[in-house]
């Protein structure tokens, strides 16, 4: 079965944000969530420029699924 979703977990790292590719070989970074978001794009798109997807293991039009990661909660 091809995977439908390209998914990204995003950390806080240095005042920024880094997402890593949960399943692809894709790591970047920004100082914004919106400037991540549009890193992202670009790297997905760079990432299957010029491929087949189903021979990545994808369906022919992937979405990407993003999740932030909280810092720890501190109860009172």
């Amino acid at each position: 079965m091809k995977r439908s979703i390209i998914q990204f977990q995003i950390i806080e790292s240095d005042g920024g944000y880094v997402a890593e590719g949960v399943n692809v070989p894709i790591v970047t970074q920004g100082d914004t969530l919106d400037e991540l978001t549009e890193n992202i794009r670009e790297a997905v798109g760079l990432f299957v420029e010029d491929e087949d997807l189903s021979e990545l293991g994808f369906a022919t039009t992937p979405s990407v699924l993003v999740n932030f990661e909280l810092s720890t909660l501190v109860h009172a």
